[in-house]
């Protein structure tokens, strides 16, 4: 009977701080849901936007959802379903426009991004630049941050960031396999994965391959003013603050996350032995270059190739992730592998953009906002246009982030005298670099999924580092993108 005692479990302990998170974001959501009529939003042409009962559920639900995410109250792939199921039980959207979402483009182009990291692990490739790269970088663990981050923003210069974070991400693994400093969460492992989520980021504003966000700001640039952007402004812009955030982010992550080891020992010695284990490269790695390959050629073709343009980027993703189940690379058991608390996340998160845009509700914020900087200095104007864009890309998918406060931002911008151009490229800074949510961009949820930081720790340090984000950008408005020849002001 003692012994029946001594193997009993303790009850677990009461969650207050979970119940306190859970209930206060939905007795938000039913505080704004219920609450009367909010306020008529003007721009400055005349133009009214009324907030619909909806609308006003929408931005209820938006900050429930945020609520949830930050403090994990149940797993975040379960918040990203309850958004689907509130928009439908209160009536906000139709079911089928609420889950139809769910597997918007965007969500299978994440898919077919992991399937891609999941491929180069399978055969070994992951291993394999993991040793070429600790045997170039050495042994020095800040060293190794800097390597991986460095790499990772290349990367995201070719090819989208989404794709370079689930290639990167097994890689990484690795690399902290080799570090071993015990289960669990370790600083090392910490810096290594949310660095490599904010490189990502910040080395996918460099290029209009990096990301959607570039190619769909581009054209209704050409909409509003009726010039093209060049293909070449976005690294003579963009290059200097790009490659900026990707040191101040290592010099950050190196403080904040100092590793408890500042060498490896023998890591090099150890890495030439397991290169040779792995010996000559195979076939499948071969081939698995060869389709990753074929799909980065044809995304950087769309903007040359016009009968490429119409294709989605989700349709050449995917291709990738045919070609791997056709020829045998990967088997369908593989699929259970997959990190399907992740794709959720970012089903949700685009059923919630797509919520806030159809009901009106993003627009109604983007013009209360703006219109309450209209008697602003152009700088102050440009920086709240920045940090609204810097919110709404935290939550929603950046695209649609920039589809809501660029077209009134430009239009605002003439009351001002100030160029469409630093209005475009500012707005694509802060849209690139969402570091506070998880569900913010594709990099930041793939990190996630290594398990080493929480929700909570990657807001925390995500809001210092947005702060530092919004400097640098006001810097270069005032200095370097006038040295570069930007212009600033419309002629008076």
């Amino acid at each position: 009977m003692s012994s029946t005692i001594l193997d009993e479990t303790p009850p677990a302990s009461f969650d207050w701080k979970k119940w306190i998170a859970l209930l206060g974001g939905f007795g938000l959501f039913l505080l704004i849901y219920f609450s009367p009529p909010w306020g008529v939003a003007i721009d400055p042409g005349g133009k009214e936007f009324v907030l619909s009962q909806e609308g006003k559920a929408a931005i209820g639900l938006f900050l429930m959802a945020g609520i949830w995410w930050v403090f994990e109250v149940i797993p975040i792939g379960i918040t990203a379903i309850a958004i689907g199921v509130f928009q439908a039980l209160f009536m906000i959207r139709p079911a089928r426009d609420a889950f139809r979402d769910f597997m918007d483009p965007s969500v299978m182009f994440i898919f077919g991004s992991m399937v891609i990291g999941m491929a180069f692990t399978k055969t070994g490739l992951t291993k394999r630049i993991a040793y070429k790269m600790l045997a170039v970088v050495g042994e020095n663990t800040r060293t190794i941050l800097l390597g991986t981050m460095v790499v990772t923003a290349l990367l995201a210069h070719v090819m989208a960031h989404t794709a370079v974070a689930a290639t990167m991400f097994p890689i990484l693994l690795a690399i902290l396999a080799l570090y071993k400093e015990g289960e669990g969460p370790s600083r090392f492992g910490k810096g290594l994965f949310i660095g490599m989520a904010w490189a990502a980021g910040a080395g996918s504003i460099i290029t209009l391959l990096g990301a959607a966000r570039g190619p769909a700001a581009a054209a209704m640039f050409t909409e509003f003013t009726g010039r093209q952007v060049d293909f070449f402004d976005f690294p003579l812009y963009m290059g200097i603050i790009g490659w900026s955030m990707v040191f101040i982010i290592w010099a950050y992550i190196a403080v904040v996350f100092k590793p408890s080891k500042a060498t490896i020992p023998g890591l090099r010695d150890k890495v030439a032995k397991l290169s040779r284990v792995l010996g000559p490269m195979t076939a499948k790695e071969y081939f698995v270059i060869a389709c990753v390959g074929l799909v980065v050629v044809m995304m950087a073709a769309q903007s040359m190739v016009p009968a490429l343009k119409g294709i989605d980027r989700a349709g050449l993703m995917l291709t990738s992730t045919l070609l791997f189940f056709i020829f045998g690379v990967l088997k369908v058991q593989d699929l259970e592998e997959m990190p399907w608390n992740i794709i959720l996340l970012f089903s949700g998160a685009m059923s919630i953009g797509f919520c806030l845009w159809k009901t009106g509700a993003a627009e109604w914020m983007a013009v209360n906002f703006l219109t309450a900087l209209l008697d602003a200095h152009w700088w102050v104007f440009v920086m709240g246009v920045s940090a609204f864009i810097l919110i709404m890309t935290n939550f929603i998918m950046n695209v649609a982030a920039i589809a809501i406060a660029l077209p009134v931002s430009l239009v605002m911008a003439r009351y001002l005298g100030v160029a469409p151009d630093v209005i475009f490229f500012s707005a694509l800074v802060v849209a690139g670099m969402p570091f506070v949510l998880l569900i913010g961009a594709a990099p930041n949820a793939i990190a996630y999924e290594s398990k080493q930081f929480t929700p909570g720790e990657f807001f925390k340090h995500g809001l210092v580092m947005s702060a530092i984000l919004l400097v640098v950008l006001g810097i270069a408005l005032a200095t370097l993108w006038p040295l570069l020849g930007m212009q600033i002001l419309l002629p008076s």
